[in-house]
């Protein structure tokens, strides 16, 4: 049961899902959401054969040609449109090798993580202070450890992220705005005239959505590179990252530190189908 009387935060504003890990996503008109996060988000991924780890545009020097690819769900499968227009599925035995061309490193799309499977992650400052192409600095970290077992999410099965947050950035930036797209949310919820980085308070809290869902709010949300990246025709933005790392410094996990966080993570307390305008609130 959730701790005291339902306070209304707002209403779902948009519904996102990212069907192949690091490449562009979806938005939603519907969408189901089991203890697995929205159905079919990162339900794919690419596995880099020589290092052996998932590949993630958290590393941009190798990875960030990912964001140039789109991936959406269909009856039959994952389509993927390739820079340039060229369409690839994800049931074509040569996708692994159309993929590879284009990304110039030899992958395979998985369904599943291997055991102990891992990511690398650049140091966000180093990637600000050098280029999202210089060789920086990385740490390594296995996959989802507050998510289900055999799934591509980074550490929990939903991201949610503001409309207070994204306002409170784009007053801080100097060109006077930024995309939610660039944070990759599953849920961006609009909290109206909610002011700040309303969200860093959710932890611990159970958030329900629409008539079913009901989530629980873990940690703050710390933000790599990858926001600062191009992603399809939208170009890099290093403020995108910069303005948090300014104005939002906040620990996740303790030992953390402090980092640039927008937006938390939850886990599925339980599952339920939700749409943009229902209504979001404490329970």
């Amino acid at each position: 049961m959730g701790a005291g009387p339902e306070v209304t935060l707002g209403v779902l504003g948009s519904v996102h899902r990212y069907p192949v890990k690091s490449m562009l996503g979806e938005e939603l008109a519907q969408a189901e959401v089991t203890r697995r996060g929205v159905a079919g988000d990162r339900a794919l991924a690419l596995l880099d054969r020589e290092s052996g780890r998932i590949a993630s545009a958290k590393q941009p020097r190798l990875w960030q040609g990912l964001l140039g690819y789109a991936a959406t769900r269909t009856d039959t499968g994952v389509r993927i449109e390739a820079p340039g227009g060229r369409s690839l599925w994800s049931a074509d035995p040569g996708v692994h090798e159309g993929l590879s061309a284009g990304l110039g490193r030899a992958v395979t799309l998985i369904d599943s993580p291997p055991a102990g499977a891992e990511l690398a992650r650049a140091v966000p400052e180093e990637v600000l202070a050098r280029g999202s192409r210089a060789d920086v600095a990385f740490t390594v970290s296995q996959l989802g450890r507050a998510a289900p077992p055999g799934t591509f999410f980074d550490f929990a099965p939903l991201h949610l992220l503001t409309t207070a947050s994204l306002a409170r950035i784009a007053r801080l930036s100097p060109r006077g705005a930024v995309e939610a797209a660039r944070y990759r949310p599953n849920l961006v919820i609009d909290t109206g005239d909610a002011e700040g980085f309303t969200e860093n308070g959710w932890a611990g809290r159970e958030l329900l959505v629409g008539a079913e869902l009901r989530l629980k709010v873990l940690v703050a949300t710390p933000r790599c590179a990858v926001p600062t990246l191009a992603h399809g025709a939208l170009p890099g933005d290093r403020d995108a990252l910069r303005v948090p790392a300014r104005h939002n410094r906040v620990e996740p996990l303790p030992g953390m530190g402090p980092q640039p966080c927008a937006g938390v993570y939850a886990t599925v307390l339980r599952p339920g189908v939700i749409s943009p305008g229902d209504r979001v609130r404490f329970g």
